[in-house]
């Protein structure tokens, strides 16, 4: 059996840290990376290690050259009065992808999950309650994925959030062009309860 050199080894085991790529997938681009040009691997390479200066948004928390990202610097053309709570960048960019909503946004960074230690310091939740009082907004949108961790998150944050504020969570349900008969119980009894009048 042959062995490989170290270099090609360490490159595969790097890549599969990447969502979704396995050893195969990493061993492809290796071997694909392997005829690139010197340059183009010192331009990738280069690419990759500015992540680590990458800064966040003191506002929301998303990914920003700055210190606010170009969503929280353009409030003139947003409701600066509305919140949309998300539990990461990916949910924050997927909505914004969609062109509907035009407020602002707040990361927290996942959900509530003990077992895990992740507690409401870890997510910063006190900071959204603060942002929350501070920039006076009235309306506050859970974009929060359903399950029981972030149905637990949803209940936690509206719990310390002030009585009169307006909560609530985006609906859940039948995707669209989806069929009834492939969905699962959750995902129907999600949209019994979220139907609206027509």
């Amino acid at each position: 059996m042959i062995q490989l050199p170290e270099v090609i080894k360490n490159a595969v085991e790097a890549l599969t840290k990447l969502p979704g790529v396995g050893e195969k997938t990493a061993f492809r681009m290796v071997l694909s990376m392997t005829a690139w040009r010197p340059q183009e691997l010192e331009t990738v390479g280069a690419a990759l290690s500015a992540l680590t200066g990458l800064q966040q948004c003191s506002e929301c928390g998303m990914f920003a050259d700055e210190d606010r990202c170009s969503v929280c610097a353009n409030e003139g053309r947003r409701s600066a009065r509305v919140l949309c709570v998300v539990e990461n960048a990916s949910d924050l960019l997927a909505i914004e992808k969609s062109g509907h909503f035009r407020g602002l946004y707040h990361i927290i960074g996942g959900v509530l999950n003990p077992l895990l230690g992740v507690g409401p310091d870890e997510l910063g939740l006190d900071d959204l309650r603060d942002r929350i009082s501070d920039r006076e907004i009235s309306e506050v949108i859970l974009a929060i994925n359903p399950s029981v961790e972030g149905d637990a998150t949803c209940a936690y944050v509206k719990s310390i959030l002030p009585e009169a504020l307006r909560v609530e969570r985006i609906g859940f349900g039948v995707p669209i062009g989806g069929s009834l008969e492939y969905l699962d119980p959750m995902t129907i009894t999600k949209a019994l309860e979220n139907r609206k009048r027509f």
